[in-house]
């Protein structure tokens, strides 16, 4: 059966408590999810998770700190630098995991990459929502979502502000943690990039260019595949070309 999700957490390297959610059998890939957003709401609600379970994968959604169902912490040095990364790693040893995969969205995909350069060495990477701006750069765009926090009431309706701040208050995001967790954001050189040999599927809605250029991306990595969907930032994740696009490409890369 893949339809049942289960839910479990751990203390992390630092006693902060991280929860995930499991679908599925079979090989392991753990998704990353995006900021302001969960598991449930990147990977599971629009049916992508069920899709990869589908195609015979064990799949694990962690909730980042600050986000879903795991742990806000206020205090500051909850947040050292990579330490959505730091969790990720804690979570792999905790699970005893070897030989899986790895695939993140946005923030979730900028992680990825943070865990790789680091020395996580997933079998194969799925980087979605994401271009090559938004790991060699995004600390305005770190410095957006910050603003976006601290001004959440007061933007006019129909604006990428307005929307961002909606989103965040749907999700019941924790502003005062989320904004460590933006601080907490480590770039990624281009060399560094470069440097990663991981088979890779680069995944993009046909009009996202909110992390730059998934072309660009895909272009500076040595192994990389670049799919595109219809949609934007927001929408493409949503559409059922997604979780189709993913499975597809964990079956046959």
């Amino acid at each position: 059966m893949t339809d049942v999700v289960t839910r479990d957490d751990f203390l992390s390297f630092d006693g902060v408590r991280i929860g995930w959610h499991e679908l599925g059998h079979g090989r392991p890939i753990i998704l990353l999810h995006g900021l302001f957003s969960s598991g449930e709401m990147n990977w599971r609600r629009y049916g992508a998770a069920a899709e990869i379970a589908g195609a015979g994968f064990r799949v694990i959604m962690p909730d980042f700190r600050a986000h879903g169902i795991s742990a806000a912490p206020h205090d500051p040095a909850a947040y050292p630098i990579d330490v959505l990364a730091h969790d990720i790693e804690a979570l792999v040893t905790h699970l005893g995991l070897h030989d899986f995969d790895l695939a993140g969205y946005s923030l979730g995909a900028r992680t990825a990459v943070r865990l790789v350069v680091r020395g996580l060495r997933p079998a194969r990477l799925i980087l979605s929502g994401m271009g090559l701006a938004g790991l060699t750069g995004g600390t305005d765009r770190a410095a957006w979502f910050l603003n976006v926090i601290a001004n959440a009431d007061s933007f006019t309706s129909g604006s990428a502000e307005y929307a961002a701040a909606a989103f965040m208050k749907a999700n019941h995001i924790d502003g005062a943690a989320v904004a460590h967790v933006l601080r907490s954001q480590q770039s990624t050189p281009l060399e560094a990039v470069k440097a990663i040999t991981t088979r890779t599927l680069v995944l993009c809605g046909r009009d996202d260019r909110d992390n730059g250029s998934a072309g660009e991306l895909a272009l500076a990595l040595p192994n990389a595949a670049l799919v595109e969907i219809p949609g934007n930032h927001m929408s493409a994740v949503t559409k059922p070309d997604f979780g189709t696009a993913v499975a597809a490409w964990l079956q046959h890369a």
